[in-house]
């Protein structure tokens, strides 16, 4: 089948100058693509199962008999529909709809080749139109006739994928969450989230709220860990701020962040914005050299010829422009991903978590030098020896407030002196009946301590360290209380 992408955003020089140029040749470039018919699609047949789709992309679950699931995602897509029914539609709906030219249309394709690139695990999408097929059933009316991304459908038992990590459980994001704060033998591996990251952050995109991650679970002697599955590549490559009017917009939204070939180093907090709690609590237990390391070994793993050999996927049509386009931009990018990822670093550790679980753990506090703060998190073993669970050291240079959060379970916080740190730190107690250990002499550096306790409990005055209600219980209580944060409802 030949037909164009979104021929409707192909526009006037007068337009394009005020609303910008973006990706409107690639949408109104005719492609040639499969056609897929859902009875030989898959052994058995593909049968729809449920429609779906949130903000700006429509899609439908497939399933075939053997219980493998796919997801069809529209090329097309429509932000107007978050927009209010009424006049705001009415206003705005047309504008906003033409601004879908924002996006490569043709985008996932190549993601997915530099994520394997990058050692990161992605879907495999592969471009296909969808014709008035009986099979749709009763989406026949609203799917049928229309180009789509056909790829695996991130979730349950995925052994057969090595693009899931051959994983035998992929989960969400608020079930990794639940997981990693109800008990510390569920972990997230911190450094294959970083790598993930910063993948996003040469990718230019900026849509990485907590819905467009899944996670491949593996179990080993009692432990779980986690691995990112990032999805839903709509909005890399981004490109808006090349017309009078959207460049005006992007100075007030500052995560709509323009794909270049220089990343800003103003531009790192706004690209990652959307992820930024995500990041805080999966990222915390990482200090600079972790980054500076992740960045170092994509340089090695992003070649010239794996640049080249992702451009190349696609429709025939579009390779050469594309190749031509974005192997420069991507090149110059990947040579800065070092200092990009020296200043994310710094963008998180100016205000650094560390956060415990609902089984009992013991933060020990210790001076670590002129400056430096030293927190490790252990976990609490009847009857054995505590496990490390993370170990940092924090610096005033970089570091301007410091959280720990206890969550649920008995919990000890022990302060070591001497101290010498100079920015706050504070303690969440949480649900827990909560311990604090400190020499009874030494004061020095504790002044820089608060304790938040629930609201009605009663503690004795501590010489030296500061009392406070905690302002809000609901996000810090136990683990349950913490899923509050995120944004788990998209």
């Amino acid at each position: 089948m030949r037909l164009a992408a979104g021929p409707q955003y192909a526009r006037s020089a007068v337009w394009q100058f005020f609303w910008g140029k973006h990706y409107r040749t690639l949408w109104a470039t005719p492609v040639t693509v499969p056609v897929l018919r859902l009875a030989t699609a898959a052994p058995g047949g593909l049968v729809p199962l449920q429609a779906g789709g949130s903000y700006q992309s429509h899609t439908l679950r497939l399933c075939a008999p053997s219980g493998r699931e796919f997801v069809l995602r529209s090329v097309d897509k429509d932000a107007s529909a978050a927009l209010p029914a009424g006049w705001k539609r009415w206003l705005l709906g047309g504008l906003i709809k033409d601004q879908t030219s924002v996006s490569q249309p043709f985008g996932a394709c190549p993601a997915a080749a530099l994520a394997d690139a990058a050692g990161v695990y992605h879907a495999n999408p592969r471009l296909v139109y969808v014709p008035d097929d009986p099979g749709l059933g009763k989406f026949r009316a609203s799917y049928a006739n229309a180009l789509y991304l056909l790829e695996e459908r991130a979730t349950g038992n995925q052994m057969g994928l090595p693009g899931f990590g051959h994983s035998p459980h992929v989960v969400s994001t608020a079930h990794m969450l639940a997981a990693i704060h109800g008990q510390p033998t569920a972990r997230v591996e911190a450094r294959a989230y970083l790598r993930a990251r910063l993948l996003d952050m040469w990718l230019g995109d900026w849509s990485r709220r907590e819905d467009q991650w899944r996670w491949a679970s593996f179990t080993e002697s009692g432990r779980v860990r986690y691995r990112p599955i990032p999805r839903d590549r709509d909005q890399a490559f981004f490109l808006f701020d090349d017309g009078f009017m959207t460049r005006l917009v992007s100075w007030f939204v500052p995560k709509y962040q323009s794909f270049h070939a220089t990343i800003r180093p103003g531009s790192v907090d706004g690209l990652t914005a959307t992820a930024r709690v995500l990041d805080r609590t999966l990222l915390a237990s990482l200090n600079a050299e972790d980054f500076q390391q992740e960045a170092d070994s994509l340089l090695q793993r992003l070649t010239d010829v794996r640049i080249d050999r992702a451009l190349a996927t696609g429709p025939s049509e579009t390779r050469t422009s594309i190749a031509n386009y974005f192997g420069p931009l991507l090149r110059a990018r990947r040579a800065q991903l070092p200092a990009v990822a020296r200043q994310y670093y710094e963008i998180l550790a100016k205000e650094a978590c560390v956060v415990g679980t609902d089984r009992s753990e013991r933060f020990v506090i210790s001076g670590a030098g002129a400056g430096r703060l030293r927190v490790r998190l252990l976990a609490q073993r009847l009857g054995l020896p505590d496990s490390l669970l993370s170990d940092r050291t924090y610096n005033q240079k970089e570091t301007q407030r410091l959280n720990l959060y206890g969550l649920g379970g008995d919990d000890v916080f022990e302060i070591v002196p001497p101290l010498s740190q100079h920015f706050p730190v504070n303690i969440y107690s949480g649900l827990g009946h909560d311990q604090l250990i400190r020499p009874k002499t030494a004061t020095t550096g504790i002044q820089d301590f608060t304790w938040f306790t629930r609201p009605g409990l009663e503690i004795r005055t501590i010489k030296g360290l500061t009392l406070e209600a905690d302002p809000h219980p609901e996000l810090t209580a136990d683990g349950k209380a913490w899923l509050g944060r995120y944004n788990l409802n998209d």
